[in-house]
């Protein structure tokens, strides 16, 4: 092969990368348009523009602005956090099953935001923006009780005893969530219920604020460690001979990972899958160089998680249903399929 090919094939798939990735955004505009056009009120696409333009109604200016904006923006952020979490847990794993749902971490931050919650009510400031801490405590302590159960000083960390453990303690969180839903008055209990199956609750632009620095911070910290997480995946010896401190920017990533999935949580609920999903998307279209698949997990996470939101809010209107249940609806099948196929 001669230079001047050998120069043109990093030309080539550097554009390859950069025409798919402006595809994924193009399509995460479109599904933003159709997102602000439904609801019970229907504006039409030029409306939506012409809103967004500042040049329409009032009335149409409060329903873009108050009521569906918020919800769409923290659709795609937490769309984008759980997508890069779920490919940092794949990677360090190296286990394609590996996301905060699976690992039990979603579960753990949710139970910290369930009791905290349970005795105050998010509907001051100061709350809304300490539910991400709360959850970020949930999941950490989580992720560290299953890191503890499933490491041993024989042969490490085993990917298949850290699934099964993260599953099993995921359960058994899940079981004293449901213990203290079943304490609540009533009106509580829906609001848990629902909350608990992966409803965006926090519909209004104080959690959008509570939740936009912990994406903003931790999303590029990971893009940052692209390089890092390229030699990981190649196992500890490869890292260790080249002298990188292999445990400490594990933990580094590990509780990059852990925050960002406990901070979602706190304004979507349990909805998972999302970090399994994305990443096999994003990887099979754009293969395994983290410099690229981490942007397009966070694109595809962001348009997985909106798609599935305007389909929860469209499907049954004036009724919606929890944005996790759609996802599961679709992800279920796939981690079986993963499942299956691990085993063959």
């Amino acid at each position: 092969m001669s230079r001047s090919q050998l120069s043109s094939t990093p030309k080539k798939r550097r554009t390859r990368e950069t025409a798919i990735l402006s595809l994924l955004a193009v399509l995460i505009v479109a599904m933003f348009i159709i997102s602000m056009n439904t609801g019970l009120i229907r504006l039409s696409p030029t409306e939506v523009i012409h809103t967004l333009l500042g040049e329409g109604s009032q009335q149409q200016k409060l329903i873009l602005f108050d009521f569906r904006l918020p919800r769409i923006v923290i659709s795609l952020l937490v769309g984008a956090g759980f997508a890069v979490a779920g490919c940092i847990l794949q990677s360090l794993s190296r286990n394609a099953l590996a996301e905060p749902s699976t690992l039990g971490i979603n579960a753990g931050a949710g139970f910290a935001v369930l009791i905290f919650i349970s005795f105050v009510p998010a509907t001051t400031a100061a709350p809304i923006f300490m539910l991400p801490l709360m959850a970020l405590a949930g999941a950490g302590l989580t992720a560290t009780l299953i890191y503890v159960l499933a490491f041993r000083r024989e042969d490490g960390l085993s990917p298949t005893r850290l699934i099964l453990i993260g599953i099993a303690v995921g359960a058994g969180i899940y079981a004293f969530q449901l213990i203290l839903s079943l304490r609540l008055d009533p009106e509580n209990y829906q609001f848990v219920a629902t909350w608990l199956a992966g409803k965006i609750w926090g519909g209004d632009w104080r959690f959008v604020m509570a939740l936009l620095p912990w994406i903003l911070i931790l999303v590029p910290f990971a893009f940052y460690k692209a390089r890092v997480l390229n030699v990981l995946n190649l196992g500890d010896e490869i890292p260790a001979g080249l002298g990188l401190p292999v445990e400490r920017e594990r933990v580094l990533l590990m509780a990059a990972a852990v925050a960002l999935a406990g901070s979602c949580v706190a304004v979507s609920g349990g909805i998972g899958f999302v970090g399994l999903i994305a990443p096999h998307l994003a990887r099979r279209i754009v293969g395994p160089r983290h410099q690229i698949l981490l942007p397009a997990c966070a694109l595809v996470g962001a348009l997985l998680l909106l798609t599935a939101d305007t389909i929860a809010r469209w499907i049954l209107q004036p009724s919606e249903i929890p944005t996790g249940i759609v996802v599961a609806i679709i992800g279920a099948p796939y981690f079986l399929y993963l499942l299956a196929r691990s085993k063959a």
